[in-house]
């Protein structure tokens, strides 16, 4: 079977990596890849958004499933675009991907089907926006309507942060905004609720935990995300049944009722109160670093998942897991989620020898001539799995000395919550 990967990031080229290991695969494509995927897939210079190149390719080469890893050509339809040419694909279609794609669209399905979230306000310009948020309890949350990238999420504690969030929406600096939403602050600790599903059947897919702030001890910016650990240190049986009850078949339903199903991974951001769970916000596909840090845990057949999955057969799949923990730590280009430098050559790599259960995941690089550069803001994933969090922290954090490459920078403190306790 000969199966292909929308994407350049981590994330791709770890669900590369666990195709590759499976027996039902013959070859891999990547569109277009970085230099990990260089290694054990095609990788093919075809963009994301050109929807008609990529159905041409994937037509004229025989393709026989395509995997669409980021949110934004999922959000833009090209599972439906790709599906209208007879191309079987992993992943939800566009009225799906708006659980993602808008904000504004899963807070208004949350609330007719009861699905407990923050409460939220949405306003269609700066000066609303700025008189409700005069008379408002701190600290609170703005969020752009639309994709950011994992950024456009803002935390205030007083009316200027707020009103300086506010602007930096309506200005544009995450794209055309024709409205932005206001949500009250919730307290608790967050965690990452996976699942996998064909449109008939949906099966989960472990917990994780993330690390989105840039600074160690989770201060400074948001990021894409800076490392992760699996499981998540909540997770319960009783909790599980919880969220599933609570949230993800409520909103499952819902889409139902839209006259849409949901294929592909559905990944539920929750606060967690008081063992309670409060969605946050929906991704409509793997998380990038959680991606990394859950497919070492499997030990089933990765290509069988995604063929149960196209063929409406997943309840045919009964998912073998590995039961050591697994972390993630992120290499990012110093400047990063601001302004960074590309092109800046990685001299050491080759040298890295990972033992094993441990991996080292290509997210921003490239290969030019032999040599590997930067080209991307969060550079290299390092992730181990062991039974110990600490030792394998410490085996990352000792690798990623060992490389030695001055243009970058790391937390050291990823999974402080459960190791440093």
């Amino acid at each position: 079977m000969k199966v292909g990967i929308i994407g350049s990031g981590g994330r791709e080229h770890s669900l590369c990596l666990a195709l590759k290991n499976s027996n039902k695969i013959t070859n891999l494509f990547c569109f277009p890849g970085n230099a990990g995927t260089e290694s054990i897939a095609k990788n093919i210079d075809i963009e994301s958004e050109d929807f008609e190149k990529l159905k041409n390719y994937i037509i004229e080469n025989q393709i026989d499933i395509i995997i669409v890893g980021p949110e934004k050509p999922l959000v833009e339809g090209i599972v439906d675009f790709l599906e209208k040419n007879n191309i079987k694909v992993f992943g939800p279609n566009k009225i799906a991907s708006q659980l993602e794609g808008s904000k504004i669209f899963t807070k208004e399905l949350c609330k007719k089907y009861n699905i407990p979230t923050a409460s939220f306000g949405v306003f269609k310009n700066s000066e609303d926006t700025k008189k409700f948020l005069k008379s408002c309890k701190y600290p609170i949350v703005i969020k752009a309507n639309g994709l950011a990238a994992g950024k456009g999420v803002y935390i205030c504690e007083n009316k200027e942060q707020s009103f300086q969030g506010t602007d930096e929406i309506f200005n544009g600096k995450f794209g055309e905004a024709k409205k932005i939403l206001v949500e009250e602050f919730l307290e608790g600790e967050e965690m990452s609720f996976f699942i996998i599903s064909d449109g008939q059947t949906y099966k989960t897919f472990c917990t994780a935990q993330d690390h989105k702030r840039v600074l160690e001890g989770d201060r400074g910016k948001n990021t894409g995300g800076m490392g992760a650990y699996s499981p998540s240190r909540l997770e319960t049986e009783e909790l599980n049944k919880r969220i599933i009850k609570k949230i993800i078949e409520p909103t499952l339903e819902g889409l139902k009722k839209l006259g849409v199903t949901f294929k592909g991974f559905l990944y539920a951001g929750l606060m967690i109160k008081n063992n309670e769970p409060f969605l946050i916000e929906y991704n409509v596909r793997m998380g990038d670093p959680e991606c990394q840090t859950i497919l070492p845990k499997l030990k089933t057949d990765f290509g069988e998942v995604i063929d149960a999955c196209v063929n409406n057969n997943l309840k045919s799949i009964n998912f073998d897991w590995y039961q050591e923990k697994s972390l993630s730590i992120v290499l990012c280009s110093k400047g990063y989620p601001e302004k960074y430098e590309n092109n800046l050559e990685i001299k050491n790599l080759s040298k890295i020898y990972t033992k094993k259960n441990e991996f080292i995941f290509h997210a921003g690089t490239k290969e030019v001539e032999g040599k590997i550069y930067s080209n991307g803001g969060r550079v290299l994933n390092f992730v181990t799995r062991s039974k110990d969090l600490i030792k394998g922290r410490n085996s990352l954090v000792d690798l990623i000395k060992k490389l030695d490459w001055e243009n970058g920078f790391f937390r050291k403190d990823i999974g402080h919550k459960i190791i440093d306790k």
